[in-house]
């Protein structure tokens, strides 16, 4: 069983690697023996972080900038990381843009669909679908060639089901956020993109899934929170270590026979 699991002598490339879920993303890997990529906008805390996660994991890292809507900046990333490890075996799409309820930048009325700004709808799709687009094209396409990979993009809940806006209410009735329409409409791309990849690389051995995280509490509001647990049959919001196990399993040999699949792991949001 633990063999199944190892990811020793694989090296994985982490997107987003600076965010929450994407420094737990890099740390349970590293924990199954892979020798992480940190990929984030901002070099120096890439390069702080492996630092950090080589240390604390004892695995070989590397903290190299990337911004992943640029195909120079995607190709340069994967010719640093095969100078150093010389394959890749993993990918974990995981750089994403989301209007979340504690950014004081999406203030009420601009997150109405209504007045939605164009401008960060592109940008969103920019981020959250090419972004991941490029990635699979650049270091899925070396995978193919190498006859093996995993590569797992993350999704959300919202890719599978519409927000429900009165998580944003405070207790007396009144809005204090929209949830746009871009996030989950990026994020269904995700999981439709998934399952393209998985059949059209099927056959070259790249195994291709998705992951779809419920909310993780980050200092949100208390009513935002008390509001998502009763939405939620587990009655809490996730941790952000809450994905470790997930992750490990789509990148290991313990999924070998699963492909094209939407792994939603979100404390029973979308059961009801």
């Amino acid at each position: 069983m633990e063999e199944l699991f190892s990811l020793n002598g694989r090296t994985a490339v982490v997107t987003g690697a600076l965010g929450l879920i994407g420094r737990e993303h890099c740390r349970a890997l590293a924990a199954a023996g892979a020798n992480v990529i940190v990929t984030d906008l901002d070099a120096k805390g890439c390069e702080s972080f492996a630092a950090e996660l080589s240390a604390e994991s004892g695995r070989i890292t590397l903290g190299k900038a990337a911004d992943i809507t640029d195909p120079d900046a995607v190709l340069a990333l994967f010719h640093a990381v095969i100078e150093v490890f010389g394959h890749v075996h993993i990918l974990v799409n995981n750089a994403a843009i989301n209007d979340m309820v504690e950014n004081p930048v999406s203030a009420l009325e601009a997150s109405r669909f209504e007045r939605y700004p164009l401008d960060l709808w592109r940008k969103c799709l920019d981020v959250n679908v090419t972004g991941m687009f490029l990635c699979c094209q650049i270091f899925g396409g070396h995978m193919a060639e190498h006859s093996g990979g995993s590569i797992i993009n993350i999704a959300s809940t919202y890719g599978l089901v519409g927000p429900d806006q009165s998580l944003y209410q405070r207790p007396d009735g009144t809005q204090t956020f929209y949830k746009s329409a871009v996030y989950p409409t990026t994020k269904g791309a995700v999981i439709s993109f998934t399952r393209f990849l998985a059949t059209y690389w099927g056959q070259a051995g790249v195994r291709v899934n998705t992951l779809s995280p419920g909310g993780v509490r980050n200092g949100q509001d208390t009513h935002f929170i008390e509001n998502y647990a009763r939405r939620t049959p587990l009655g809490n919001m996730a941790r952000p270590t809450d994905y470790h196990g997930a992750i490990v399993y789509l990148a290991s040999d313990a999924s070998r026979y699963m492909t094209g699949a939407n792994l939603v792991v979100d404390g029973g949001w979308t059961a009801w």
